[in-house]
C-alpha cells in the first residue's frame, strides 16, 4: 500500500512542475468535467487525501479553503506540508488497525482499509483528468508508468 502513497506523491509533484510551464490564467481556468480547473485539481487531491486520513485517525477534519490556496506555489505547500503527517501515519497504521471501522459523516461505515485503497484510487482518476487537460492544450501530460519509477521509502518523508 505504501508504493502507491509514494507513486501518487511522486506523480503528483511531477504534475506540480508541469504546471510550472502554464500560464496562472491556465491553471485557473474552469475545465468541463472533473472538478474544474488544473489548479483546483491538484488542490482537491490534497484536500481530499488530507481530509480522509484525518478522518481515519479519528480527528476532526480541517475546512481548508481554496481562496487561501489559490497558487500553484500554495497547493504545493500544502501538499509537502500535509505529506510529512500522512507518512508518519502511514509508518504506524499500515497492518495495525486495517479492519477497523471508521464511521463517516453521511452514515456508512467502512474499514479503513477500504478508504486508505480510496485514497489511492481517487487521486489516480483525477491524475487521469488532468492527462486529458494536459492533451487539450497539446502537451504531453506526465507520465502515469508505475514500474518504470524510483521510489522513496515513505519515511523520508
Amino acid at each position: 500500500m505504501l508504493k502507491f502513497f509514494e507513486y501518487n506523491w511522486q506523480v503528483r509533484d511531477e504534475w506540480f512542475n508541469w504546471c510550472n510551464q502554464l500560464t496562472a490564467e491556465e491553471l485557473v481556468k474552469d475545465r468541463i468535467g472533473g472538478v474544474g480547473s488544473i489548479l483546483y485539481t491538484l488542490f482537491h487531491i490534497v484536500d481530499v487525501e488530507h481530509s480522509w486520513i484525518r478522518h481515519i485517525q479519528g480527528k476532526e477534519n480541517i475546512d481548508i479553503e481554496f481562496t487561501k490556496y489559490n497558487t500553484l506555489e500554495k497547493v504545493n505547500y500544502l501538499s509537502d506540508t500535509f505529506r510529512i503527517d500522512i507518512a508518519d501515519f502511514l509508518q504506524t497504521y499500515m497492518n495495525q488497525t486495517k479492519n477497523e471501522l471508521v464511521s463517516v459523516p453521511w452514515g456508512e461505515e467502512f474499514t479503513k482499509d477500504e478508504l486508505i485503497h480510496h485514497i489511492i484510487a481517487h487521486e489516480i482518476h483525477h491524475i487521469g483528468q488532468l492527462s486529458v487537460r494536459a492533451r487539450e492544450l497539446e502537451l504531453n501530460p506526465v507520465s502515469a508508468d508505475f514500474i518504470r519509477r524510483k521510489f522513496k521509502s515513505v519515511d523520508s518523508y
